[in-house]
Formats: C-alpha cells, sequence, structure tokens
C-alpha cells in the first residue's frame, strides 16, 4: 500500500516556474514506477510525465516536452515535477500515482488528492 501527497500548487503568472512535490509513505516507494497527470475542468485526465523505479528512464507528455521535468529521490521517498515557461492551458489540478511505467491512468494503481496549478496570462 502507498499513500500520496501532493504539494507546491499554486497561482504562477505565464512564464513562471513551479514545483510540485509528491511524498508517499510505505517502504516500497522505491518499488514502483510514479507518474504525474493533470486534469482540467471538463477535460480528460491528461499524462503528463513518468519516471521508473530507478529514476533512469523518464518519458513525457507532447505538450510539456522541454519544459517539464520529473525526478525523483527514493531516500526520501519523493517524487518531483519541475515546470518552467508555465502556460495558461497548463492550468489543471496535478496528480501524482504509483503503478507502472506508463501514459494511461489504468497503469497506476495508487493516486493522491491532487493540487491545483493555476497559470494567468
Amino acid at each position: 500500500q502507498v499513500q500520496l501527497v501532493e504539494s507546491g500548487g499554486g497561482l504562477v503568472q505565464a512564464g513562471g516556474s513551479l514545483r510540485l512535490s509528491c511524498a508517499a509513505s510505505g517502504r516500497t516507494f522505491s518499488r514502483y514506477n510514479m507518474g504525474w497527470f493533470r486534469q482540467a475542468p471538463g477535460k480528460e485526465r491528461e499524462f503528463v510525465a513518468t519516471i521508473s523505479w530507478s529514476g533512469s528512464s523518464t518519458y513525457y507528455g507532447d505538450s510539456v516536452k522541454g519544459r517539464f521535468t520529473i525526478s525523483r529521490d527514493n531516500a526520501k521517498n519523493t517524487v518531483y515535477l519541475q515546470m518552467n515557461s508555465l502556460k495558461p492551458e497548463d492550468t489543471a489540478v496535478y496528480y501524482c500515482a504509483a503503478g507502472r511505467f506508463a501514459r494511461t491512468p489504468d497503469e497506476y494503481d495508487y493516486w493522491g488528492q491532487g493540487t491545483q496549478v493555476t497559470v494567468s496570462s
């Protein structure tokens, strides 16, 4: 069992940066691949990024590639999402998840409660 708690969301101007954190409970965190997803009002949940259990492999959604960076610190049971050059269309609730190294929500077993990111123009 893994419990996930996101933090770091907020209001930022377009072009700005935010770093999201996702703290995991449980000693098995390092066994899980981790992902970030986002969901805007009226839209489906969208894949943002995923990172392998060791941190050696990452994969990004097309809309964030080159702007966002996913990383993890297994000693701290935490995964991060560094978001740069933010755009108004990045506004959404951001969720972290634990599961497979995949881009579809169904491949993840555990989810956090989400953190709101709002980018003003």
